[in-house]
């Protein structure tokens, strides 16, 4: 997932960092890839700390994906500190990098998600990036248990999410890729 996360980051990074006379030339490269360590390392921070909730609202396209959105506002907080203590650059100059970046590099990692026709981010991947498969997973567990009902994803009916409904899923809409896509709002 990172390189394809490096990707979006070189595809919106021309105006805010290569065009950008604040960030000297000799820095672009290594911005650009702080832009999608500072990314790649705020969603894991977030999924570790039972920002499950956040995530889903962010995946699921029911919150808004600009300033005002805590997911990016953190890792602008992150990554605007980042290029600050790293590269030199003033208080300015890299609030307005990351400022400029990060809602749209989330958005566009949104919307391919999201998009059947689009395989290079997969929500499943991307949960498995962020977690480590390690366990986290229970506590992604935990999350849906928690708000699952609001996601539909009792699938039997009996009035909480539980394995029970991980297993119909599984068996009949896409295995836990199918469930997990249903967590996010995808088909």
């Amino acid at each position: 997932m990172f390189e394809q996360l490096t990707q979006l980051v070189q595809q919106y990074g021309g105006n805010a960092v290569v065009n950008n006379t604040a960030v000297p030339n000799e820095h672009n490269e290594a911005v650009i890839t702080e832009t999608s360590t500072s990314i790649f390392a705020g969603l894991q921070k977030i999924a570790s700390e039972g920002g499950g909730e956040q995530l889903a609202s962010l995946f699921s396209g029911k919150s808004a994906i600009d300033s005002s959105n805590p997911v990016v506002q953190q890792i602008t907080q992150q990554l605007s500190g980042k290029l600050g203590e790293k590269f030199g650059l003033s208080s300015d100059a890299s609030s307005g990098v990351a400022a400029s970046m990060i809602p749209q590099i989330l958005s566009s990692l949104v919307n391919k998600a999201k998009d059947p026709n689009d395989s290079s981010f997969q929500i499943s991947d991307i949960i498995s990036s962020l977690t480590g498969n390690s366990g986290q997973a229970s506590g992604i567990m935990e999350t849906i248990n928690k708000y699952g009902m609001q996601f539909g994803l009792d699938q039997n009916n009996d009035g909480k999410v539980d394995v029970a409904d991980v297993l119909v899923v599984t068996k009949t809409k896409g295995g836990i890729a199918g469930f997990i896509g249903k967590l996010f709002g995808s088909k």
